[in-house]
């Protein structure tokens, strides 16, 4: 029998996070947090931005900003550091592209206004009846 000892750089990079796993996690600290109409979008095979897309809404800015907060530290705490934030600021509407999962958090009046709910429904509902 051989004795074998596994050692890991300090240097390592961590394994990146499946966009599944980006999904649940980003879905989740929504839910627990109290964001409300959270909708995932399966975009996979049918655009080349993104796997999924997670649109969910706060009741004012300073929900949605804690919203997106929430889920920047959730995805860190897993290791996933590629992360580009936009709006946060404003808080009306805040984008954070994880990569394989883009996630939108809207005031209730930001979201309606875009729609990006029936945007992205519509449109993936007609290709794929083309198909």
């Amino acid at each position: 029998m051989q004795a074998t000892s596994e050692t890991h750089s300090v240097t390592e990079t961590p394994q990146a996070l499946a966009a599944e796993d980006i999904l649940n996690i980003a879905v989740s600290a929504l839910d627990d947090n109290k964001a409300e109409e959270i909708t995932s979008i399966n975009l996979a095979g049918k655009t080349s931005i993104a796997d999924y897309m997670v649109i969910a809404s706060g009741r004012s800015q300073r929900q949605v900003a804690a919203l997106a907060d929430y889920v920047i530290k959730g995805l860190k705490a897993e290791g996933h550091r590629d992360l580009l934030v936009q709006g946060q600021e404003q808080a009306d509407w805040v984008l954070i592209d994880a990569g394989d999962v883009v996630i939108h958090i809207f005031r209730p009046e930001v979201r309606s206004f875009y729609n990006l709910d029936k945007m992205w429904g519509t449109a993936l509902e007609e290709s794929e009846t083309l198909n």
